[in-house]
């Protein structure tokens, strides 16, 4: 599915390429969006492990007892403990300190290397997870994987849109959402086996079992080949690199495709992150690049993907009715993703997060107002309401991940000019993982002091972020990537930013 801008290291209008998809690149595409299946293999394992009662009497024994039935604790605060979650941020907390590293690493050593570093991590992350012998060790496990996530969030959607033909590269970006998607549904699956498992052992294999599409994606990194942006950028010769873009593209027409490469590479690295922060042209992308994965974790679709059997247990669900409900939310939230691929192009970017916004408002407000009513501090919630509640779950995670979910991995790649896309990227990155340790750090010690009134607060900022769309979002659709700047210049709020700047560097001589 053609998603219509092309985002990536060649520039221009993508009808001047020739060209067509090729098993190698298919392959090679396939491979790296593993990727995204290791990431979310570990967003789906870490909250259900974290309410299965084997893993917490052993490593979070006050939180244990809370859910045996400890009148004195609200329903609300009985899984409030910030030893667990910082067992679910660890992750994003060393992914935020690698970031910097990964991105200076992915340009100097080339996207190829990074993955095999970042599948490494996550190998050992996997096997220390599921051998741990105390929380301090869980931890550590989860850091590991963590610094894994930061080498491999970079390269991946780099090597993705590198490597894809440019009229197809929004769909095959697309694949590293997919495949998260696909990575999170096999982890809850695991999860509602092994809560079964007797002898408490089971979340041991949940967490171990990381390792296996670790091993794929490692193991398939070693053979993948590099990127031409990536070779040009090392300084390759322009033969090999031509010869590897006629083998990607299936056609000996690539001149034009890799003139555009080797113009856009002399403005990457340091420089091109220098030339966002300093000048005002590129103010309406900066903007982009931190707003858009900030509103991704405050409309609070991570603290659902994160503690979604922790939330239905604490409204009076079973252990192990709350790991099959987290299993069918995420069959939700694939099937909606695969949807997003047949409209993105028919009715744009900003139609579809504004109408996907609008879906999870009304959601997330009656998601608060249920819990509102029907769950005190003491009891259950009846199952009628139970039921409702999940329902609205899975209304709220559908609406995502038809607007929000791609769209955030998608618009900052389309919204940065060549000269600074590499960089760009190093920017959204740790933008997503600094407010993702703010939620998964913050949720269940919000959720205990704010109880319903949380979901009222995730409500707000998705009025927040529609109104962002509404007035501060372009429509990117169909625009050829040379005639991104004139999309900003005609904004009516964004122009008097760009054009100073641009008015300035013209009466330069």
């Amino acid at each position: 599915m053609a998603v219509g801008l092309a985002d990536a290291g060649g520039g221009g209008d993508d009808r001047q390429y020739g060209g067509r998809i090729t098993v190698f690149v298919a392959l090679s595409c396939v491979t790296a969006a593993l990727g995204g299946a290791i990431f979310g293999y570990d967003l789906g394992t870490s909250g259900g492990v974290s309410s299965m009662g084997s893993f917490l009497r052993e490593f979070f024994p006050d939180v244990y007892r809370r859910m045996q039935g400890d009148v004195r604790i609200s329903n609300y605060c009985k899984f409030d403990s910030q030893l667990l979650t910082l067992f679910t941020s660890s992750l994003y907390i060393a992914g935020l300190l690698t970031a910097m590293l990964s991105s200076w690493f992915t340009a100097r050593r080339g996207r190829r290397p990074s993955m095999i570093v970042g599948g490494v991590a996550f190998l050992a992350g996997a096997a220390v997870s599921g051998g741990a012998v105390n929380v301090y060790m869980a931890i550590l496990g989860r850091a590991l994987l963590g610094i894994g996530l930061g080498f491999a969030n970079q390269a991946v959607l780099l090597y993705l849109s590198e490597m894809a033909p440019a009229r197809y590269r929004g769909a095959f970006s697309n694949g590293f959402q997919l495949t998260l998607c696909l990575g999170s549904l096999a982890a809850n699956v695991i999860n509602y086996g092994a809560d079964k498992i007797t002898g408490g052992w089971g979340w041991r294999l949940s967490l171990g079992l990381a390792g296996v599409p670790a091993a794929f994606f490692t193991l398939g990194a070693i053979f993948l080949p590099e990127t031409p942006n990536s070779l040009v950028q090392q300084g390759e010769d322009r033969g090999k690199v031509r010869a590897l873009l006629q083998r990607i593209r299936g056609t000996d027409a690539v001149d034009a495709e890799l003139d555009d490469i080797v113009a856009a590479s002399g403005g990457g690295g340091g420089g091109g992150l220098r030339l966002i922060l300093s000048q005002p042209r590129y103010r309406p992308q900066l903007a982009i690049a931190v707003l858009m994965p900030a509103f991704t974790q405050l409309n609070g679709i991570n603290a659902i993907g994160f503690y979604a059997p922790v939330l239905l247990r604490t409204v009076g669900m079973g252990e192990s009715l709350a790991l099959l409900s987290a299993v069918i939310t995420v069959v939700i939230y694939t099937a909606s993703t695969v949807v997003f691929m047949f409209f993105i192009d028919r009715f744009g970017r900003r139609t579809l997060l504004i109408a996907g916004s609008l879906q999870m408002l009304a959601s997330e407000l009656l998601i608060g107002a249920i819990m509102a009513a029907e769950l005190g501090d003491e009891g259950g919630m009846g199952r009628g309401y139970a039921a409702a509640l999940f329902v609205l779950i899975g209304v709220y995670v559908a609406g995502y991940s038809w607007s929000w979910g791609p769209m955030t991995w998608l618009v900052p790649t389309e919204v940065f000019p060549l000269e600074i896309r590499s960089a760009g990227q190093s920017v959204t990155v740790p933008s997503g993982f600094v407010f993702t340790i703010f939620v998964a750090q913050g949720f269940l010690a919000m959720l205990c002091r704010m109880r319903a009134g949380l979901f009222f607060f995730f409500a707000g900022w998705i009025v927040v972020m529609t109104g962002f769309v509404y007035w501060f979002l372009p429509e990117t659709k169909g625009m050829p990537i040379e005639q991104v700047g004139k999309v900003w210049r005609e904004h009516w709020f964004w122009g008097r930013v760009v054009g100073v700047d641009e008015l300035q560097a013209s009466d330069k001589p």
